[in-house]
């Protein structure tokens, strides 16, 4: 690919979140590029071609000084940002601009000191001189074209030849037009698609903070929650447990099942508890329910009434008192 370097600088807003980008229409470099005849041009529609671009990018644009990202591989040298924008807006008779510049600290400052003016963007460009897609862009203090805002821009430009028809195709494509739809389509159909992800970061800013917490404040106060209610469930569960131990509603060999059943559904131990008989004779009884020591044979009535009452068979009854 065939690549020609330019400035295109625009003077910077101090104290501004704008920046002016481009110009509207024909405009070129002071110092004659792109070349004799020639012009650099940037319309209503190349203009929705670059937004489109800039909306499909997952990150945002960078504002790096003197273009140092580029040469960074070259002399070894760090590329700080001074700041970046991703939200462009086309503005008829006056050119392309970056609406969200979020500058560093460090930026900030050399901007108001007046140590840097000016911002140069870095962008492709078709054989007629159309601008196609924007890169990123730069601090700098060589400005090229009058009659810009001021941050301005010294440009690096990328020649593409023959790829200004295949852009356009490839526009009409992704916006679900037809290759023949042509420039106005186009251009409609971006704005649509732009004016949607305005609406949609308005709704996003108009949404009342005052009704919402951070992320870290609901987690926190959902686990002190989930923390007093698993007490309190334990609570429920252990004084229910001891009630229906005390007066026969459980056997002592049902204890731990009891606490296992309350600890995972609370409900369904209260039910069984609730719909238990208590038995009399286990409150009373020595053995508190179990068969006397070297009772192995058959059960006595008490025995025999805890059965009925739990709907178990008397050989599973002796097999549970024996675990216990």
């Amino acid at each position: 690919m065939n690549r020609k370097f330019a400035v295109c600088s625009v003077e910077i807003v101090k104290n501004g979140s704008e920046v002016q980008l481009f110009p509207a229409g024909e405009f070129g470099a002071r110092d004659g590029r792109p070349g004799p005849g020639k012009v650099w041009r940037m319309t209503e529609s190349s203009a929705a071609a670059v937004m489109l671009a800039a909306v499909r990018r997952k990150t945002p644009m960078v504002i790096d000084y003197e273009h140092q990202s580029l040469n960074t591989e070259k002399n070894g040298q760090p590329a700080p940002a001074a700041g970046w924008f991703s939200d462009l807006e086309w503005r008829p008779g006056e050119g392309l601009y970056a609406k969200d510049v979020a500058w560093t600290a460090a930026a900030r400052a050399r901007i108001e000191a007046d140590e840097y003016r000016y911002i140069s963007p870095v962008f492709s460009y078709a054989p007629d001189g159309t601008v196609l897609e924007l890169y990123n862009a730069a601090l700098t203090n060589n400005p090229a074209i009058d009659g810009m805002d001021v941050v301005a821009a010294a440009t690096f430009l990328i020649a593409r030849e023959g790829e200004s028809e295949g852009e356009m195709k490839a526009l009409l494509k992704l916006l679900g037009l037809a290759d023949d739809a042509g420039e106005d389509a186009a251009v409609a159909a971006v704005k649509t698609l732009l004016d949607d992800l305005a609406s949609q970061k308005e709704k996003e800013k108009s949404v009342d903070a005052a009704k919402f917490v951070p992320i870290g404040t609901f987690t926190a106060l959902r686990d002190e929650l989930a923390a007093l209610t698993a007490q309190v469930r334990e609570k429920e569960v252990s004084g229910m447990v001891a009630a229906a131990l005390a007066d026969g509603r459980l056997l002592p060999a049902m204890e731990s099942w009891a606490r296992d059943l309350g600890a995972n559904d609370v409900v369904a131990l209260r039910n069984y508890i609730d719909a238990a008989q208590p038995i009399a004779a286990l409150t009373s009884i020595q053995t508190g329910g179990k068969p006397p020591a070297g009772s192995e044979g058959a059960l006595d009535e008490t025995a025999l009434a805890v059965c009925r009452q739990m709907g178990v068979s008397a050989d599973d009854y002796k097999k549970t008192l024996g675990a216990a």
